[in-house]
């Protein structure tokens, strides 16, 4: 399958740097300050080719990212946990991804669900493997909340950017999960 093009493909994005708890992120917004796409510095070759594939062409600049986008994401880490949901985010990718990512701003803050739980609700049961693809090619990050996605057994499951960012990101949220280190069920609300 291919990517479908956005309805409205930007002139250029802009790419920020923005300080966390869990490491510097990555903000690509376009000219409407619409968040195109969201990484770790870490993985910031990730980020353009994400970046390229969703966005073919468009010029790609370094500069600040609109206030209102930063400001949710430092409310959002300083506890306000339905911050990141007031960040508009616009990309693009087949049907069946923005399907899955859809489903994933459905997950609401302090829960978890399953790839299978994911795959039901987008009316794909079976399609469990395919949703994991699909999250794992999510170039909005965080906003569209994929680490909010964990295994079947209540245990961490990949992340893009990396199972220690996951936890910190489901403890910060107060979500209950099964840590692979020690395989008790945690519960951790700040």
């Amino acid at each position: 399958m291919t990517a479908k093009p956005p309805e409205h493909l930007p002139k250029r994005l802009v790419v920020d740097r923005f300080d966390t708890p869990i490491g510097v992120a990555l903000l690509a917004t376009d000219e409407d300050g619409v968040l195109r796409a969201f990484d770790w510095s870490d993985y910031e070759p990730r980020l353009r080719a994400l970046m390229g594939r969703y966005n073919p062409g468009v010029s790609i600049d370094t500069g600040g990212a609109p206030a209102g986008v930063r400001a949710e994401l430092t409310a959002y880490f300083d506890g306000d946990l339905v911050a990141i949901q007031r960040i508009p985010w616009r990309t693009c990718g087949t049907e069946f991804q923005l399907s899955c990512w859809r489903a994933l701003c459905d997950i609401p803050v302090g829960t978890t669900a399953s790839y299978g739980q994911q795959a039901a609700r987008i009316g794909r049961p079976k399609a469990v493997r395919a949703v994991g693809l699909a999250n794992g090619a999510n170039p909005v990050g965080l906003v569209v909340p994929c680490h909010r996605v964990i295994g079947a057994n209540g245990t961490l499951t990949g992340y893009g950017g990396g199972l220690h960012r996951k936890r910190w990101l489901l403890r910060h949220e107060g979500a209950a999960f099964r840590d692979d280190g020690g395989g008790e069920t945690l519960d951790l609300g700040l």
